[in-house]
């Protein structure tokens, strides 16, 4: 999975891919594109942004675990995902025609792996999700008026957490911790 360290990267692979439509742009350009696709004004402040993420690794380079959800039908998972709870679909990807999808969906801070691949996960799989105002999210999802989910917010010794089951049994504990 790309996140803003791969930058340069991006903006290689987008100049190439517009140079093969006869698009031409310079890698400056492309460089400048990529920062507004991660909210940033402009290429030097993504470039501060990767400079301090690299100071701030240990040699190992241990970055937070990608959670892979198995799902059972990408329509619900859509729907459920993308619909009620906001979040995007991040790129797919399957072997051929007629094959299981395997996809990246993401908000904010946090992404997840969906997968039709019968060895990738085990249905009923959690992830504990830390949120700064799960309150706020709370609201939103209500205003939704999702009709197979109406999730609470419920006072735990760590925070406050809403916990959020998907059509396939993985459940999502979003949490504000105090």
């Amino acid at each position: 999975m790309r996140d803003f360290r791969d930058a340069k990267l991006m903006a290689k692979t987008l100049r190439q891919a517009l140079a093969d439509r006869d698009i031409s742009l310079t890698h400056s350009e492309t460089l400048e594109i990529v920062a507004r696709q991660f909210g940033l004004d402009q290429w030097n402040m993504l470039s501060a942004k990767i400079e301090e993420a690299g100071a701030s690794r240990s040699v190992i380079g241990i970055e937070p675990p990608m959670p892979i959800f198995r799902i059972f039908s990408v329509e619900k998972a859509m729907e459920f995902y993308c619909g009620f709870l906001g979040f995007r679909l991040d790129w797919e990807h399957r072997f051929g025609e007629n094959f299981p999808l395997y996809c990246q969906v993401s908000r904010d801070g946090m992404a997840l792996h969906l997968s039709e691949h019968s060895g990738d996960a085990s249905p009923g799989a959690k992830a504990f999700v830390r949120v700064a105002n799960v309150r706020a999210y709370h609201a939103e999802l209500s205003g939704k008026d999702y009709r197979y989910m109406k999730p609470g917010v419920e006072e735990a010794p760590w925070g406050l957490e809403m916990t959020v089951t998907d059509p396939f049994s993985n459940r999502i504990a979003f949490c504000e911790q105090t």
